[in-house]
């Protein structure tokens, strides 16, 4: 726990925190705030935008004019004018007269300039104002101010004057290919001047001097209000990062840290003693805690658009499904506490996340299907939404003015919760926890070492399924892990496998291999199946949990049928009760418990040669006030009350299970 305090402290921001909280519209019920030092007050982001686009608009797209090149065309269109001249056999004595006016025209028509019209800055509009860098120096002109292509043209057709049509129409098709902008479009200068002109705005507006009076106690927090507290805790803020002492705020760090894990510790002691007494099991809590709080000192360091990115949503979903509901809640509990001391808006930041890990835990109380996670996804969103709209009306007082865009950290902290299915495996295996998932998974009969089961030992397989569904109809009726008793049942006798034959289950040919043994090595033969089933389920990696359910079963209880016969037929040999009992322990939880009365009930009704409801009855009776006698239930916390209703279950199922009818007349 001391490792854990400094690592999440060492990471943290080490400057002191704004001592306010507020919102707008809400009354300052604070003492009067009284300015300590001089600030400029920050325009609102609406403000700052707005401002930008009005500078933006206002920054004129820069043309560079090219004089040069008139040159190169002037050029070419004088040889093709040569060419065409000849190849239309025209008089040779006008070939230099239309050549010239031809040329002059042209050459007008580059020095006014012409320009390829852009649509972004056509807006929708004929015409739009430019600023034209000619010979190093800009000067504000209208598109109109010079010519198109298309308007170059016009201009030429109407001036060219020419008495023969077919030397007008040859020069004016000449004169349109050799037409092209020579006013030019600056994009990276345009971008250059709009970058320096929306850096160089102010995103201040007025001065709150020192000793002024930043908000009266009882005021309402208005707009300006608001804006001045802003600009107050930024200055703030940015002022103590190099006047507080970071040496004494990682002090009041570690011991609020510190205090909050002591909490977390007291509350395993008192209410969680099996975790608290597991290392591994604290390691895990404490792990979750350190990783979920590095991850949002990460996210502060980096400067994140929204800390709600964060999926806090993943600490009780986890720690729901690998533990239970009350720890899920209050472990998230506290690491949305020590989280409230580093985000902005922090009350609303723990409303938020209490309201929503609230439904995380609640959407998965039982996981015994996949798409439950999608589903809790989706009530965690959902949850999230209506806290969204909800602050949203009481701060803004109208949807309209409800920022929409700032709900989408919210979307992708839910889509990354959902990475909670891969880390509970992950934590399954570190750590040696079993989940519901995992629970749901080794109670498949599929599975290969159950399926060895039924194959080798097809009676102690059925013997197995009928123990599961007693034990598990009676644990779900008082109270306990049904999916855990389930999975225990079904490989509570799976050290059969290895000497099948010699329980009576299976033995199908009326001879029995213990009639040629003596009694004390067929004692140990059928004790031996405790041993071997832990052996074998720790080769095939089960969880603990469920090896729990071998040890048990049988308690310290003897092997009753072989110490009788030993006793009757050897009354003169000294006789060592160890040798004829299972090594236990007891059982030491409901599960167990449980699971070790329906083991002994569903084994003793096998042997009722008339099953009817008295037969049943006086069975179930006699069993289970046999493990009270031999104290096989004084470490499970079964009540008598408990007691009863399994006796009832057992004795509706066995009535079930061999077609018992009853007499209505007679009970009548």
């Amino acid at each position: 726990m001391g490792l854990t305090v400094l690592i999440i402290t060492f990471f943290l921001p080490k400057q002191p925190r704004f001592r306010y909280e507020f919102e707008k519209g809400k009354v300052w019920l604070n003492k009067d705030l009284i300015s300590p030092f001089s600030f400029a007050i920050l325009k609102t982001t609406p403000q700052v935008i707005i401002d930008k686009k009005d500078a933006l608009d206002n920054v004129l797209p820069i043309y560079r004019y090219n004089a040069e090149m008139i040159n190169g065309i002037e050029e070419a269109y004088g040889n093709e004018f040569d060419v065409k001249w000849s190849s239309n056999t025209f008089p040779e004595n006008e070939r230099q007269s239309y050549k010239t006016s031809s040329s002059n025209l042209l050459r007008a028509l580059y020095a006014k300039g012409i320009i390829a019209l852009n649509p972004k800055h056509l807006n929708g509009k004929k015409h739009y104002d430019l600023s034209l860098i000619s010979n190093n120096i800009s000067r504000t002109i209208s598109s109109q101010d010079i010519y198109t292509v298309q308007s170059a043209l016009d201009y030429f057709k109407n001036n060219f004057k020419a008495t023969n049509l077919k030397v007008k129409e040859v020069v004016e098709n000449l004169v349109e290919d050799h037409l092209q902008p020579n006013v030019i479009f600056d994009e990276k200068l345009t971008t250059v001047v709009q970058n320096n002109t929306v850096n160089s705005l102010s995103t201040t507006h007025g001065m709150v001097q020192k000793g002024e009076l930043i908000i009266a106690k009882n005021n309402v927090i208005d707009d300006d209000a608001y804006q001045k507290l802003q600009s107050f805790k930024a200055t703030y803020e940015a002022q103590t990062k190099t006047i507080g002492d970071s040496k004494l705020v990682y002090l009041g760090q570690i011991l609020l840290v510190g205090f909050v894990l002591s909490l977390q510790m007291v509350f395993l002691y008192l209410f969680r003693k099996d975790i608290f007494a597991d290392n591994r099991q604290l390691s895990l809590l404490l792990l979750v805690i350190t990783s979920m709080l590095l991850a949002l000192t990460w996210a502060i360091k980096l400067n994140l658009p929204s800390l709600y990115y964060i999926p806090f949503c993943i600490v009780p979903i986890i720690i729901r499904i690998l533990f239970d509901t009350r720890l899920a809640l209050y472990l998230h509990l506290l690491v949305i506490l020590i989280a409230g001391f580093f985000v902005p808006n922090s009350f609303e930041f723990v409303f938020y996340q209490i309201t929503a890990g609230m439904v995380a835990i609640y959407s998965i109380r039982n996981l015994i299907k996949r798409e439950q996670l999608l589903l809790s996804a989706l009530f965690i969103l959902s949850a999230y939404f209506i806290s969204f709209v909800g602050i949203g009306l009481l701060r803004e007082g109208s949807f309209r003015e409800i920022e929409w865009v700032n709900f989408v950290p919210f979307s992708v902290s839910v889509l990354l919760s959902l990475l909670a299915y891969p880390l509970i495996y992950a934590f399954e295996r570190v750590f040696g926890i079993t989940s519901d998932v995992a629970l749901i998974e080794l109670t498949n009969t599929n599975n290969k070492l159950l399926r060895e089961l039924a194959f080798k030992a097809p009676g102690t397989f059925q013997h197995s399924l009928q123990v599961a569904n007693l034990a598990e109809a009676a644990i779900f009726k008082i109270g306990g892990n049904s999916l855990l008793v389930r999975a225990g049942a079904l490989y509570h006798d799976i050290g059969k496998i290895e000497n099948p034959q010699y329980f009576i289950e299976n033995q199908n040919t009326g001879v029995s291999p213990h009639d040629k043994l003596p009694y004390e090595q067929s004692a140990q033969i059928i004790i031996k199946h405790v041993h071997k089933g832990i052996e074998i389920t720790r080769k095939h990696q089960l969880p603990e949990s469920v090896i729990d359910f071998i040890r048990t079963h049988h308690g310290n209880t003897r092997v009753d049928y072989f110490y009788q016969s030993f006793l009757k037929n050897s009354p003169e040999k000294f006789v060592d009760e160890n040798t004829f009992r299972y090594p236990g322990p007891i059982p030491f939880s409901k599960e167990t418990g449980v699971l070790m009365l329906a083991d002994s009930v569903e084994a003793a009704s096998r042997s009722l040669k008339n099953p009817d409801a008295q037969n049943i009855n006086d069975l179930v009776e006699r069993i289970i006030d046999y493990k009270l006698e031999q104290n096989q239930l004084d470490n499970c916390d079964l009540t008598l009350k408990d007691l009863e209703t399994i006796k009832l279950i057992f004795k509706t199922m066995l009535m079930s299970i061999y077609h018992v009818r009853i007499d209505y007349l007679q009970s009548v």
